[in-house]
């Protein structure tokens, strides 16, 4: 049997958990806006706490979730992950009977710590099925599968939660409170039904997942990538890994800021909320067409690194062509650095468990652990966009593209033996 066909069934499932990452992941660049309205936030600030509340599990849960998966393998892992998700969905019910945000705060951070253990197990995975040097391959399909799922989720999301909701807000500034009350509690209960349906979708794959074929790497499978791991006794001590933690910090940073930002930012440029909804589905749509590039072209045509490089100068160039620019251009830009986005974690994920052999687990955990930009960032662009201006607060974006086009160049080979450099 080839490797094609021996992997085909593997991939299509984890393709399946890929989906599931993008839908929920992609769903916050709806519900940023959604729950400024129905919670009456006051703050950009306050409602990119969302955001944070979901990344932040990233770094609580990855190392324990590295523990879990040594117990129990990556399969059973797999499907606690979607079972501790689907506990998350369910808290958006109480969460929208109540109308309380930090219950929605702390409804997406359970959905991330499932996410967490998720995303340690099936990363890993899909870089060591098959050669590392065509892991971003297989990661940009992968990539595919979620981004599709992000799109669907914002236009099926928008649609329920927000299809309405400019003639929404201007109808709230004229009722009374019991009135407005009333309104807001509608509103906040359109999530009950869509969160309930996926919660028994998560369960139902979960235990399709634990009684699937899915076959479990072996430690053998994990080495046979490089003996670079050979004398080592801690994880730490490789500076190609580290370096590249830092990497899928800024990187996930940035690229949560060009999704999740983006709404909001054409609402300040006066766009309609009917019309700035679909602008974060506008940056997914360009990382697709990223993925189908990297699909094509690696490793046959570039290498993973020369991808890298290339990402990160479209990163900086983006990002400064949003600050100089006005308007829509200055929009599409923004929208644009999903294109920028699309090929970062595809390569930078490879080439940092590289030649990790036993330590790939931990690893994976650490560089799960740096999804944590996706909390940081949008943060401090919402501070920073209090001092400058939305507009202008998006040049922060533009050191984090040089860090990671410094990784493409250089630091993906830090520290690594010569005579056990690849060529990717």
């Amino acid at each position: 049997m080839s490797d094609s066909r021996k992997y085909l069934m593997p991939m299509i499932i984890v393709g399946l958990l890929f989906f599931i990452y993008g839908f929920f992941t992609w769903l916050n660049g709806t519900l940023i806006p959604y729950l400024k309205i129905a919670c009456q936030l006051e703050s950009d600030f306050q409602s990119y706490l969302v955001a944070t509340a979901f990344f932040i599990a990233y770094t609580i849960m990855a190392i324990p979730s590295s523990f879990v998966l040594k117990k129990t393998g990556y399969k059973k892992g797999m499907g606690i992950g979607l079972i501790i998700m689907a506990l998350g969905s369910l808290l958006f019910i109480p969460a929208a009977n109540a109308r309380n945000y930090s219950m929605f705060l702390f409804a997406l951070f359970i959905i991330g710590t499932g996410l967490a253990l998720l995303q340690t197990a099936s990363n890993p995975y899909i870089s060591l099925i098959g050669p590392i040097e065509s892991a971003a391959k297989r990661i940009s399909i992968m990539g595919i599968f979620n981004k599709v799922a992000g799109i669907i989720a914002g236009l099926i999301f928008g649609y329920i939660a927000l299809n309405d909701v400019d003639s929404l807000e201007a109808k709230l500034a004229t009722l009374d409170i019991a009135a407005k009350e009333n309104m807001l509690g509608e509103l906040a209960s359109r999530v009950i039904l869509p969160y309930g349906i996926m919660a028994v979708v998560l369960v139902s794959f979960a235990v399709f997942i634990i009684l699937s074929a899915l076959p479990e790497l072996k430690e053998d499978d994990e080495t046979s990538s490089s003996g670079d791991a050979l004398g080592k006794t801690s994880v730490l001590q490789f500076t190609h890994l580290l370096l590249g933690a830092v990497a899928i910090f800024v990187y996930v940073g940035v690229e949560v800021i060009a999704g999740d930002t983006i709404i909001n930012y054409g609402m300040s440029l006066n766009f309609e909320l009917s019309q700035a909804r679909f602008f974060t589905q506008i940056t997914l749509f360009f990382m697709l067409v990223g993925y189908i590039v990297g699909i094509y072209t690696i490793p046959k045509y570039f290498s993973q690194s020369t991808a890298l490089r290339a990402c990160a100068i479209l990163g900086v160039v983006f990002s400064i062509g949003a600050v100089i620019t006005n308007g829509f251009v200055s929009v599409l830009c923004i929208a644009l650095l999903g294109l920028a986005n699309s090929l970062m974690w595809p390569a930078i994920f490879p080439l940092a468990i590289d030649g990790l052999g036993k330590f790939t687990k931990t690893a994976s955990a650490i560089l799960i652990m740096a999804l944590a930009g996706g909390a940081v960032f949008p943060l401090i662009y919402a501070k920073f966009s209090e001092l400058v201006g939305t507009r202008v607060a998006y040049i922060m974006m533009v050191p984090s593209y040089l860090y990671i086009l410094y990784f493409a160049v250089k630091g993906y080979r830090a520290g690594r033996r010569a005579v056990a450099a690849h060529s990717v």
